[in-house]
Parts: structure tokens; sequence; C-alpha cells
């Protein structure tokens, strides 16, 4: 049987020994009472590393960024957010049902919001017929696109400057500090409220971090936690997971990302995709058929041995723990050598 090679996202990742055997021997309490050591020991730890006075542990980062937006928008508000915003396409509309918050989306080019953008987007407050603008919206990594230091720095004088929070969807905030070469605390500094996603590729089996300066977002996050059913109880054996994923699988993202260009500069040769690999900056591989449609395309791959997905209208590969070097290599290879039925065969 040939070998099969698992692409379609970074939260197919599997605990590996040392995190099965930090899950065995976690310490436990009652989370809801703030007695659970380890679950305490991971919000120290995540608050530290974020540069932050608070942290949340939540089951996901979909309940994070909720909570960023009950909390920091408020219900009737607007928030500014990229088109392409994880917020407006995959947490089931929850913006707007439960945060009661309306998403004004911006088209910006690579995900990437700037200034210039949002400028005549502010509505302000009042008792008018239109909704007050509360927050902007960041996603970093978005598309695998992370966001350069100085844009942030540009939307945080943005965002004062309008009397804006702004909260940053950084589910992927560790690729992101690599790739420019900055430290994770340089990135949520420019953030009223951060969350970080411990099992995409950081390898925890679930949960998500929810960071903030503010005593009192802390207080009303960890209410809007239990008022959504995350006041789960002996969660240290999840937050031990966590923990392992922030003390040993950071660094293991250079090799995510580096197999990710392996995956890219083959695409590059082949005639029936389009992808300029110098634009794939993280773990994440987006790119066009040639000749063929994508959902075709990607459903060809997946049969082929290529396990991926479509995503906003393009195929997506995403690199992971789970894809060593060698498997990036042959899967290189595997693309290469594919033809797919119906696509630009170069002749």
């Amino acid at each position: 049987m040939n070998k099969v090679y698992d692409l379609r996202s970074d939260t197919f990742t599997l605990p590996d020994e040392g995190m099965r055997q930090a899950i065995y021997r976690a310490e436990v309490g009652d989370d809801v009472y703030h007695e659970d050591p380890t679950v305490n020991r991971l919000e120290e730890l995540a608050a530290d590393m974020l540069g932050k006075k608070h942290a949340v542990f939540v089951s996901s980062g979909s309940m994070g960024n909720l909570i960023g937006l009950c909390v920091n928008c408020g219900r009737g508000n607007e928030v500014l957010c990229a088109a392409g915003s994880h917020i407006v396409h995959h947490e089931i509309s929850s913006a707007a049902i439960i945060a009661q918050v309306m998403p004004i989306q911006i088209n910006a080019p690579g995900g990437i919001l700037k200034p210039s953008m949002l400028e005549g987007k502010v509505k302000p407050r009042g008792v008018y017929d239109m909704g007050a603008t509360a927050m902007i919206e960041v996603e970093n990594t978005i598309g695998g696109n992370p966001y350069p230091l100085q844009t942030l720095c540009d939307l945080r004088a943005f965002a004062d400057g309008h009397g804006l929070k702004i909260h940053m969807d950084g589910a992927r905030l560790f690729n992101a500090a690599l790739a420019e070469e900055v430290s994770v605390r340089d990135l949520a500094y420019f953030a009223d409220d951060v969350t970080v996603c411990l099992s995409k590729g950081l390898g925890a089996p679930a949960g998500s971090i929810l960071a903030s300066d503010s005593d009192s977002f802390e207080f009303h996050a960890r209410r809007m936690k239990k008022m959504l059913g995350g006041g789960m109880r002996q969660t240290g054996f999840l937050a031990a997971a966590g923990i392992y994923a922030l003390e040993n699988n950071i660094p293991k993202l250079v090799a995510d990302h580096a197999n990710a260009q392996v995956l890219a500069r083959a695409l590059a040769d082949v005639p029936w995709a389009s992808i300029n690999p110098d634009k794939v900056r993280t773990n994440i591989i987006l790119f066009d058929g040639v000749g063929i449609d994508n959902e075709n395309l990607a459903q060809q791959l997946t049969e082929a041995g290529l396990l991926c997905l479509t995503d906003g209208g393009k195929v997506r590969m995403v690199t992971s723990l789970n894809l060593s070097s060698a498997d990036a290599a042959q899967a290189a290879e595997l693309i290469r050598a594919f033809r797919p039925v119906g696509g630009n065969d170069g002749r």
C-alpha cells in the first residue's frame, strides 16, 4: 500500500511519547475553582511567554476569539477584520449569533490589514442608525502570512487614535514570530487580547490560550468561558500537554516551514499548479490548479495519497509535526510525478 501524506491541517497532529507521559503524570484539581495546579502553571507560563499579565486556558481558539469579541468589542458594535478571517468563515457565525458583533470585512491582500484600508470605516458611537466600530481583529498568521511588526505598530496607533481595541487571533502566532524573526511578546504587545492555539502546529490534543493585561478583561473572560460551557474540571491533563508543547515543540515549527518550502518548490515545478513559493512564509501552502478546478484537483491529490483541502477557493496543504523532512522529500517527488486528469500536463 502506498504511503499517505496528511497535509489537510496541522490540527491532525498526535501527541508524541513525551507529551503522553506528561499527560499521564499531570497533577489535577477542579479548574472551575482555580484548584488545578497544572492549569494554573500553564496559564502562568503562557502569560509570561506572551508578555501579558493574565492568561486563561480555553477549550479552543474559536472559544478564545468569541470571548475576546464578547468582552472587548461588545454587543451591537462592529469589528473591522480581513475578508478571509477565521472569525467570519470558520466559527459558525458565532460572532454575530453569540457575541452579537457585526464583522465588517475588509479586502486586504494576503489578509494583512493596514491603517490606510481602515480609513473611513470607523463609525462613531452615538444613537444614530449605525453600529459603532469598537475593535480591529487581526489574524496572525492568516493564510500562512505573518503580520510585519511595523504593520502591527501602525495598526495600534490607528486603533488608539480612534478609541478601538485590537483582538489578535494568534492561532499560529509562534509560526508568525519565527517567520518574522521576532518574539511572540513583540507581536502580542500590540493587542489588547490575544489567542494562541496549542493544538495546531504545537501538537497538543486540545486547548488554546487567551491572554490580556487587563484585570477586568480576565474577570469577564473567565465568566464568559463558564457561560459558554468551558468550565471543565480536571483539565490539568490537557494543560500538561500544553505545557509540554510550549516547552518542547516551538523549535520544531522551523522544520514545518522548511518542509512547506520543499512542497511549494515541487508545486512550482509542475505545469498543473500555479504558485509563487517565495510567498510561502510559514507552514501553509495555497495554490491554484492550471486547467483544472481546484476542488477536483484537491480530490485527485487526496486519492493519490496527498491529503489536502480547499480553503478560500484555493487548494491548501499544511505541514506539521506529522511530516518529517524525509516525508516532505517523498511527498515532493509524488507531486512532481502526479498528473491530474483534466489538468495541464505541460504538453
